[in-house]
């Protein structure tokens, strides 16, 4: 049965892929053409098309990129998905709540969206969907009925101000769309919306703190587009340097802290295990959920400031011990040793193996990651799977949550070679060095310090490290930024490597290289570069001798 979760009526040539879609580091957010050089749909535009996706994936700033696409009038038509989805709908449901626009999502079932994604051509009207031929019955969305406290009534009533009751409306809708029957208290909340992806994300932010909102619960902030204390000397647009920290100011005078970070688990206040928090930011997300076993759905941009707004949440997804099981078990080859390029290609091996599930990895806890090993597998994985989680087999927390009904599959060493040739595809010069994609962590700016001694970058070739300022003053305090930057890498707080801009990153750079699996993954849209990738070690060889390795890391050779 095909359902209309958002109404609207539409008409536009088909656009369809089997695999999910960023819109944030996938897609440009001025035009709507596809960046993403690793989709399918690569260098095709959007604009007025039936998009056919199986859900989105990745960054949960792609609700703010199709708000911005709504307002500019290069949004798709309509969305048809044949699975759950959140963020796009999001966006959708932000347009038409604050700024009274919108486009019609469909969900349809899986046979459904094989026959439509043959068509060239979709109607859809308020009763049907239909193509040339062939015509399906649009049924509303199956809702259960959504309990609320006296205080949620309260809030929804206006009785906290307009600010809170209209929170309270976009997150009883996005609780109906999920199924939930309640909401629930949550202890802390990572904003993911203070990144700029243009023009309506501030519009957005800044309505709402003209309306008096006011952050209810300790509230923090994701990295940002500019460096705030020095972008002006950095030689940034004014006018997109002013926009950039406007938004981040919105947030600021809304009561969050500024930690300016895509990595929240870095600070010394992390969520403990078991706790209900909502975060967005895609890395962030898996990491509480895996990592530290915190509960927090995948939030999206703008639902973040709602969750803060109120201290609620939809109680589902997540927050659920079922939901949290493993439906896919992956086994990895065994490897006697491994370097630190390992689990970036595991956490994007991963994520396409399980694109639509979470997983249970096994075969890899004789290898004992660490916590910024962590860090990098479930940044990458985040790249290629939706899902807001993965288990680690005797390494995280919840491993042993398994689903009755689960599949298994394997991984090879081919299928690690491929991931390195498809992020290594021609040897050219390298002239800069991308570190903190997730943001780096004190341990890695450590380990980057010992492997610089004695070395510098060659002429020609600079290293770039993004971080946030709390991690920076500890790598501050323990006298780390002196030999750093003396062996020619610039340190930059609060940016992020998917949010940084000519000049920060060097106009005249043609190649650069990265230790980072997600960064690899959406360099070559953001960026227009070309991407290298390797171990942390190798990119230090590479800053020093201007050229990357050739050859595949050893333990897969």
């Amino acid at each position: 049965m095909a359902h209309l979760l958002v109404p609207g009526s539409a008409n536009g040539a088909v656009l369809a892929s089997q695999e999910g879609l960023s819109f944030w580091g996938g897609v440009d957010s001025a035009s709507g053409v596809v960046m993403d050089a690793h989709h399918p749909l690569h260098q095709q535009c959007l604009a007025a098309k039936v998009l056919m996706l199986p859900t989105s994936r990745g960054s949960c700033t792609g609700s703010g990129v199709l708000l911005e696409l709504i307002q500019n009038g290069h949004a798709p038509a309509a969305l048809i998905f044949r699975e759950t989805e959140s963020v796009l709908t999001l966006g959708v449901l932000v347009a038409q709540h604050v700024f009274g626009l919108t486009i019609p999502i469909v969900r349809v079932s899986e046979a459904e969206f094989e026959l439509l994604a043959q068509a060239d051509q979709i109607n859809i009207t308020e009763h049907t969907i239909q193509t040339k031929g062939v015509s399906f019955p649009l049924e509303p969305a199956p809702h259960t009925e959504l309990l609320l406290s006296d205080t949620d009534l309260a809030m929804l009533e206006g009785q906290q101000g307009v600010a809170v009751q209209l929170a309270m409306r976009l997150l009883c809708d996005v609780a109906r769309n999920e199924g939930a029957t309640e909401l629930i208290d949550v202890a802390k909340v990572h904003i993911d919306g203070c990144i700029y992806a243009g023009p309506a994300l501030l519009r957005f932010a800044q309505q709402f703190e003209q309306m008096g909102a006011q952050v209810r619960i300790p509230t923090t902030t994701n990295s940002i587009s500019v460096d705030y204390a020095n972008w002006r000397r950095q030689g940034l647009e004014e006018a997109f340097g002013e926009a950039a920290q406007g938004l981040a100011d919105a947030y600021l005078n809304m009561g969050a802290r500024a930690t300016f970070t895509c990595a929240p688990y870095l600070l010394p206040d992390a969520p403990a295990q078991a706790e209900n928090i909502a975060w967005a930011e895609s890395n962030a997300v898996i990491y509480a959920n895996t990592v530290l076993g915190a509960r927090t759905a995948k939030h999206p941009d703008f639902l973040d400031l709602c969750i803060a707004l109120t201290g609620r949440s939809p109680r589902t997804g997540m927050y659920l011990t079922e939901q949290r099981a493993a439906r896919r078990i992956i086994d990895v080859p065994y490897f006697t040793s491994v370097d630190d390029a390992f689990w970036p290609m595991l956490g994007y091996l991963a994520g396409s193996l399980a694109p639509d599930r979470i997983p249970l990895i096994r075969g890899v806890a004789h290898l004992s990651p660490n916590q910024d090993d962590l860090k990098a597998l479930c940044g990458a994985f985040g790249t290629t799977s939706g899902a807001p989680m993965l288990h680690v087999a005797d390494i995280t927390p919840e491993a042993t949550n398994i689903a009755p009904q689960t599949d298994q599959v394997a991984v090879l060493s081919e299928d690690f070679l491929a991931v390195w040739q498809q992020f290594n595809p021609t040897k050219v010069p390298v002239e800069l060095i991308a570190l903190g994609s997730p943001h780096f962590s004190l341990t890695e700016c450590r380990v980057l310090a010992k492997l610089l001694e004695g070395k510098r970058c060659l002429t020609g070739v600079v290293g770039m490290i993004t971080l946030g300022r709390d991690v920076l003053e500890l790598v501050k305090s323990e006298g780390l930024v002196a030999p750093i930057e003396q062996a020619g890498f610039i340190i930059y707080p609060d940016l992020c490597w998917c949010s940084i801009s000519e000049p920060v990153f060097p106009t005249s750079t043609k190649t650069l290289m990265t230790n980072s699996g997600k960064y690899a993954h959406y360099g070559p849209g953001l960026s227009g570069r070309a991407i290298r990738f390797g171990s942390l070690a190798q990119c230090v060889e590479a800053a020093t001798t201007g050229y990357s390795a050739e050859t595949p890391p050893s333990w897969l050779i």
